[in-house]
């Protein structure tokens, strides 16, 4: 498939370039590793903590590439591509049987080039596996609808079930809810068998739900942690075990989540125009669109009006969104090559303006959207990137922006410039993503936490304590550079909170007396931390000393 082969240099090429970063990727390699060692999927660990936040699909893949290829960064990420790999392949395949070979491409590259999805296709998280199982469900599922096969139905909501394995339970459930929405509205939902099929659903639910009820068997609270809070009390934002992430305001999300698949959202938002004007429910054949619509709308809408929100949950409505745009483009070729002009001339004029200012306008960008920085002003922690850092990237940005509106201006002045000027648009942002993937290897290296773990791992013994402030997660990859498993202070508000609360985690996670009586009892003790010094608990240890300040962390010793 030619989409799968344009996509892979851009998401296999130069995954091993930066360290993990920390907070974010570190933390998954790092379950990963500790599954690899117990072989216990049952039982997932976090510096030896109970952990639960997440299911265990994205870590036993994890596990497998580091048997394959070693336990190192390009293995981990190459995980992500194959996910976003996959999700390309999906759209694509979609695209090609609703609209033809050549926009199904289009429908794979507009993917590939939303800077969201990308960005995320090169980053060790869950979120590319997740979109890989719903886009490949939604493919089987909708083209099934079409040529009335019930295994291929079957297989679908199947593919659903993986979801839940992915990253949550709701990936199971909600997808098939958009496409019984879509059968309702064009008065097609019976009989219910053609699309859900009782093998299918009962696959949906064995493979989504087995892990969850086994978990929760042998787990005592599991159950309530991930359904109540989890979800429900996370929602309204009473969770009896919360984290540090700091949601977006709704207009936030929306830019955000619009902005990572620009500009195809607009193109996009003219599909879902035209199918709502000529009344597209009253058309069987235009049942696949209206569940891609329905979809697209309702994650984002549902996500808007939660209280509950962070920048990569718009990322499950990208692939509907770029299936959405070929369907635009193949509709409408110079009013949106024109618009599309305007937008990339803007684009690139605001890229020049960040590049003369010395990127100091991009990074406050980074600082008000970025999950990391946003927790870390919170919680006190130094977290702000450097400006001069994207300096490059917005250099050849402007170049490239500049370069696609001057394109798309002359292709708008044409009467049949549908695919052409579609197909500008997507040089230009394939030009793009090699800066995005720099931008991204930039920020791990700024914020990596391997500086400080080597140098852990060269000066401290095998009898000295190691301690770490601040929840474990912003430091994931602490003891995968440094091979030295630390203790935690102040870390209980947490991904590892539930496993904080459990008796066989007592040792490691301490109070401040306790370090305070392990700094000054004898024994060597060496402190990691990156909140600043007025929100640290190092201002009230005596005798300390700086050894290394390195990505936003200092490591101190008592002697």
């Amino acid at each position: 498939m030619l989409a799968v082969v344009l996509a892979a240099p851009f998401l296999f090429t130069g995954l091993g370039a930066a360290p993990f970063d920390d907070p974010g990727e570190g933390m998954h390699a790092q379950i990963a590793r500790e599954l690899a060692a117990s072989g216990d999927p049952l039982r997932l660990t976090l510096d030896g903590v109970r952990y639960v936040d997440k299911p265990p699909l994205l870590y036993v893949l994890l596990a497998g590439a580091f048997a394959i290829g070693g336990a190192c960064e390009s293995s981990a990420r190459a995980i992500a591509a194959l996910g976003a790999l996959a999700c390309v392949a999906a759209t694509a395949w979609l695209g090609a049987r609703l609209l033809g070979s050549t926009w199904g491409i289009l429908a794979g590259v507009a993917l590939l080039s939303s800077c969201g999805f990308f960005a995320y296709g090169r980053y060790v998280r869950p979120e590319t596996i997740f979109l890989a199982t719903l886009s490949t469900g939604f493919a089987l599922l909708l083209w099934a609808i079409v040529t009335g096969r019930r295994r291929l139905a079957a297989a679908g909501l199947a593919t659903f079930g993986l979801a839940a394995l992915a990253k949550d339970p709701l990936g199971a459930l909600l997808p098939p809810l958009a496409v019984g929405l879509a059968l309702m509205v064009s008065g097609r939902v019976r009989p219910l068998g053609a699309w859900l099929p009782r093998r299918g659903v009962v696959a949906l639910v064995i493979v989504g739900f087995a892990w969850y009820a086994v978990v929760a068997l042998v787990t005592p609270g599991f159950a309530w942690y991930t359904v109540v809070d989890n979800h429900v009390l996370n929602v309204l934002r009473t969770r009896h075990f919360p984290d540090e992430d700091v949601p977006l305001t709704a207009l936030e999300f929306l830019v955000v989540a619009s902005f990572g698949a620009w500009p195809w959202v607009l193109a996009a938002a003219v599909a879902v125009a035209r199918l709502l004007r000529q009344r597209g429910w009253r058309d069987p054949a235009e049942t696949p669109w209206l569940a891609l619509a329905v979809w697209a709308v309702g994650v984002l809408a549902v996500t808007a009006l939660s209280p509950f929100r962070l920048p990569h949950y718009g990322l499950p409505a990208y692939p509907a969104i770029a299936l959405l745009a070929a369907r635009g483009w193949s509709e409408s070729g110079r009013p949106l090559a024109l618009l599309h002009a305007g937008v990339f001339a803007v684009l690139s004029g605001a890229c020049a303006f960040a590049w003369a200012s010395d990127g100091a306008p991009l990074a406050r960008v980074l600082d008000a959207t970025d999950v990391a920085t946003r927790k870390g002003a919170a919680a006190g922690v130094a977290a702000s990137l450097e400006p001069a850092l994207f300096v490059p990237v917005l250099g050849v940005g402007a170049l490239a922006f500049g370069a696609g509106a001057l394109a798309l201006g002359l292709l708008g002045t044409r009467r049949d410039t549908r695919f052409t000027a579609a197909a500008a648009t997507a040089l230009t942002l394939l030009a793009v993503l090699p800066c995005v993937a720099l931008g991204l290897q930039t920020v791990a290296a700024a914020r990596t936490v391997k500086p400080i773990a080597l140098e852990l791992a060269r000066q401290a013994s095998a009898n000295d304590v190691i301690v770490h402030e601040g929840p474990i997660e912003n430091s994931g990859a602490l003891e995968w550079y440094s091979g030295r498993r630390p203790v935690i202070v102040d870390g209980q508000r947490s991904v590892l909170g539930f496993g904080a609360s459990r008796p066989e985690s007592r040792d490691v996670f301490w109070d401040r007396a306790r370090l305070a009586a392990a700094w000054g009892d004898g024994r060597r003790v060496w402190l990691v931390t990156g909140r600043a010094e007025d929100h640290s608990v190092v201002r009230a240890l005596p005798g300390r000393r700086l050894i290394a300040s390195a990505g936003g962390r200092r490591l101190y010793v008592n002697r």
